[in-house]
């Protein structure tokens, strides 16, 4: 598949709640980072927790504002509606995914201000 596709079956993923399907476009040794930071997690034992606990939120959705592919990094602009603590809101979220042999395997987020 191409970045493109994996990446765009990731979101798919995202935002169907479908978790296997989710985690079969990250590679077993896929790393999550803060953009230009920490790092938040790897492998799918680290990355799959993460996204459980998001898929409980009932009004979860990203809606892709723009996308950048080049060579093998994809670049998405996103807003993410949430289920904050204070209330429903969302949040623009800058990912950024490097791809390799068909999967992704290292991602980048920077998160803007929550809007609820």
């Amino acid at each position: 598949m191409s970045p493109l596709a994996v990446v765009q079956a990731q979101l798919d993923a995202y935002n169907a709640k479908d978790l296997d399907a989710l985690m079969a476009t990250y590679a077993p040794d896929a790393q999550q980072f803060a953009l230009h930071g920490a790092l938040l997690a790897t492998g799918h034992d680290q990355i799959r927790p993460r996204y459980e606990a998001r898929f409980v939120e009932p009004d979860l959705h990203a809606r892709l504002l723009s996308r950048t592919v080049l060579d093998n990094f994809v670049t998405d602009l996103e807003i993410v509606t949430r289920n904050f603590p204070e209330g429903k809101g969302t949040v623009e979220m800058l990912c950024v995914y490097e791809v390799v042999d068909g999967r992704i395997a290292r991602a980048s987020f920077a998160t803007g201000e929550t809007r609820l």
